[in-house]
């Protein structure tokens, strides 16, 4: 399938690695121009000469910290200077530490919020003026299962991430009429460096081995096993895309089918 994004401008946050990484890559084979951004100048610097490698769609990077107070700035200036404008944004964010609810103090409710829900709606209002003016945008935005189903001992994140499922559905309505699309993708558990540390932390707390937590988690998804990032990828990919233009406001999974809501 021509995913009809050839040429098209897209920025990825948090794409030094894991999920983010992944969709800047896949984007960049279907001939998009991407933007990397991230704290690790070195790591984004190999991204891009390995994506770039392939010639293929082109890379470029900056470095962002979604914490700095400067970053809606920042990545809106290197837009406007690298590309010109935007037709793709992807927002994605990092987790917040495991934890129950306990465990929420107001300090850490606040430094979290701030970096996964707040500068997300920032930025995102920030580069919608272009992509009304052109007429064509996408928006996804990657959150969590935790969103549909709760996940033990990421208190934070069952707290925080739903907020941008509502946020994500509202914009969808304003932004329609402007052929923008705006989408949340929800991925379960995909091998990252992310999935790795949150396993740990499990392993840790129930006393037991990470291949006994990795084989417990792995028995209760339907297709039995992790998924990789290329799928996920893939799947983010086609949300961007053009022939998914009427795909919006809706709230995606790949998670190997294992949320047991329907």
């Amino acid at each position: 399938m021509d995913l009809g994004i050839k040429g098209k401008r897209a920025l990825v946050l948090a794409s030094s690695r894991g999920l983010g990484l992944g969709i800047a890559t896949a984007l960049a084979r279907e001939g998009a121009n991407v933007l990397l951004c991230g704290r690790s100048g070195e790591q984004l610097e190999a991204n891009c000469q390995a994506i770039n490698s392939e010639g293929k769609g082109r890379a470029d990077w900056i470095w962002a910290d979604l914490v700095d107070e400067r970053f809606v700035e920042t990545a809106t200036a290197a837009v406007k200077e690298k590309f010109g404008g935007l037709d793709i944004l992807v927002n994605n964010t990092g987790g917040p530490t495991p934890g129950t609810t306990e465990d929420m103090t107001a300090e850490k409710l606040e430094t979290y919020f701030l970096s996964m829900v707040a500068r997300v709606i920032t930025l995102t209002n920030a580069l919608l003026p272009g992509m009304k003016a052109q007429g064509w945008g996408r928006i996804l935005t990657v959150a969590s299962s935790g969103v549909i189903e709760p996940i033990a001992n990421l208190a934070l994140s069952n707290t925080l991430r739903p907020a941008l499922a509502g946020w994500s559905k509202t914009l969808a309505s304003e932004v329609g009429k402007f052929g923008i699309t705006a989408n949340l993708l929800l991925p379960g558990s995909i091998l990252t460096g992310r999935l790795d540390d949150l396993d740990g932390a499990a392993a840790k707390r129930t006393g037991k081995s990470l291949e006994e937590i990795r084989a417990d988690k792995e028995a209760r998804i339907p297709v039995g096993r992790y998924g990789r990032v290329e799928e996920f990828a893939a799947t983010a990919a086609f949300l961007c895309s053009q022939p998914a233009s009427y795909v919006t406001g809706s709230l995606i999974r790949c998670d190997g089918g294992a949320a047991r809501s329907v």
